[in-house]
């Protein structure tokens, strides 16, 4: 695809021309099952028509909480063309955490699945209150009931339904944390997302016939807009992965030819250590972006010589704005691991000081965005959203940078206090948040530390009441019931006193390391 290329005005518009265009591609291969894309859009419209038929229509919220696979992305289809938006469940979240997000988006209808992980989600939502929600559809038991309980793949309402969306209609609300810590729904459309994910197609060089390997979660942006989305329409094949495994992973790139492959540092860094160990074919494997963390020079050109894949490059994002840089195949490898590329066609960059205004070649800010990917907003956040998009359009990120002679653009930091835990990103304000319900914790603070597997893990300095003596074992065993294990501090130290400035807040420069 090229920029010349007329794009479709929305998801379900460009799963129809992807089915039109090439019918009998594979468009997602599921373990065992491959499904081409007449099959895909057939179901998908079976979808939709059983949504219509439990009165789900245009405004509406559906839900999926579920692992990558072939349901994610027919009921997501489904929903869109119904006019629906869909709100991605993190698989990772537990029962208060997932309960909050459907109240407040108000959702409708819950597609999720009965089994994964250990986790019976259906389950954990037991003791939640959602008065929105008129009902679930289990993905991995129900699917085949469910596209049948409406009037099938020609039910002439879909069609109207159809024709009653474009770029300006709700794709999607997923929910991102922000630095105070309670989760926020993003609000995006069509129209900001597909533009973007054509410019990540054609900077990424993903081509027509590519059997993409999505190892990154459908929840995340990675893995739907600029997976399985980006597949739709280029004509690549999907090949979801429920969760990363070196060994599946090893046996897809061997049996499927695998040629594309995007995924956090730690995804090569382990094909890599598996290579060593024992050799495997990966002759078939191309292309792919890496990125969410530090990538050191000898990992990208690792990944080039030792895994093959020569068009590996670096990508920048965030929930709010699905992609804002990226490099270029050909880029030099240091190129490549110490920046994020330059700003896509339909967006500009900037880096700005305290006061906005707008920093030189090599000057340390923040970094602003603006273009046609950015979010309309923050669900039923109107302060949240003034805070965040200023009167000229520019999205204030929260992360800090700068800019290159060639405006390549080098993150310094990350959002204030946020780390990032095996490439999911953690706020310790939410993480404290939750702590802090705990009975014996009088206080708390939380910060990343350095972990040789997962590049960052969370540490809390606790403050016991004074009528409690909770051990460091307790306290990581409840968390670990209580939130999602990327969110869950691995380590505990107890403390008397938090360390505070005048104005009362917490000074975690100062936390005994």
């Amino acid at each position: 695809m090229t920029r010349a290329s007329p794009l479709p005005p929305t998801i379900p518009h460009a799963a129809r021309d992807a089915a039109a265009r090439w019918p009998d591609l594979a468009a997602v291969i599921d373990g065992e099952r491959t499904v081409s894309f007449a099959r895909l859009w057939a179901d998908s419209r079976a979808a939709a028509s059983a949504l219509i038929a439990r009165g789900i229509g245009a405004g509406d919220r559906v839900a999926i909480w579920a692992p990558n696979g072939y349901g994610w992305i027919v009921a997501a289809i489904g929903a869109m063309c119904c006019g629906a938006a869909i709100v991605p469940l993190n698989t990772r979240l537990k029962g208060r955490e997932a309960g909050d997000i459907l109240r407040r988006a108000r959702v409708r209808l819950l597609f999720t699945v009965g089994d994964f992980l250990g986790n019976d989600y259906p389950a954990l939502l037991a003791d939640e209150t959602l008065p929105a929600l008129d009902g679930l559809v289990k993905l991995d038991t129900g699917l085949d009931a469910f596209l049948a309980s409406g009037r099938g793949a020609g039910d002439p309402r879909v069609d109207a339904a159809l024709d009653r969306i474009g770029p300006d209609t709700l794709s999607d609300i997923p929910f991102t944390s922000g630095t105070t810590g309670a989760p926020k729904g993003v609000l995006m459309t069509h129209g900001r997302v597909l533009p973007p994910c054509a410019e990540w197609i054609a900077n990424c060089q993903l081509r027509h016939g590519d059997r993409y390997l999505i190892a990154n979660p459908f929840f995340h942006a990675f893995g739907t807009k600029v997976g399985w989305v980006a597949c739709l329409l280029v004509g690549a094949t999907a090949v979801p992965m429920a969760s990363f495994d070196v060994e599946a992973a090893v046996a897809a790139i061997e049996r499927l030819r695998i040629s594309f492959l995007p995924g956090p540092p730690t995804i090569f860094q382990m094909l890599l250590a598996r290579k060593e160990e024992r050799d495997f074919d990966g002759s078939s494997l191309r292309g792919g972006t890496t990125g969410a963390a530090t990538v050191p020079p000898s990992l990208v050109t690792r990944i080039r010589d030792e895994l093959g894949i020569a068009d590996i490059v670096t990508a920048y994002g965030m929930t709010e704005c699905v992609i804002i840089t990226s490099c270029r195949p050909g880029d030099p490898a240091l190129r490549i691991a110490q920046t994020c590329g330059t700003a896509i066609h339909g967006s500009e960059v900037r880096i700005a000081d305290a006061d906005g205004r707008t920093l030189g070649v090599g000057e340390t800010g923040e970094i602003l965005v603006r273009g046609n990917g950015v979010m309309l907003g923050y669900l039923d956040d109107p302060d949240a959203t003034a805070a965040a998009i200023d009167a000229d359009g520019w999205l204030h990120t929260g992360d800090v940078g700068a800019l290159d002679a060639d405006q390549y653009l080098r993150i310094t930091d990350r959002k204030k206090d946020m780390y990032i835990c095996g490439g999911f990103n953690v706020y310790p304000a939410e993480v404290e948040r939750l702590l802090a319900a705990h009975p014996d914790i009088a206080q708390v603070a939380v910060i990343g530390i350095p972990d040789t597997r997962l590049g960052e893990v969370g540490k809390a300095f606790v403050v016991p009441r004074a009528t409690a003596a909770p051990t460091a074992a307790d306290l990581l065993a409840w968390a670990r019931e209580n939130m999602a294990n990327y969110k869950s501090p691995r380590e505990i130290a107890f403390v008397e006193r938090l360390p505070i400035n005048a104005a009362g807040k917490v000074v975690k420069s100062d936390l005994p390391m």
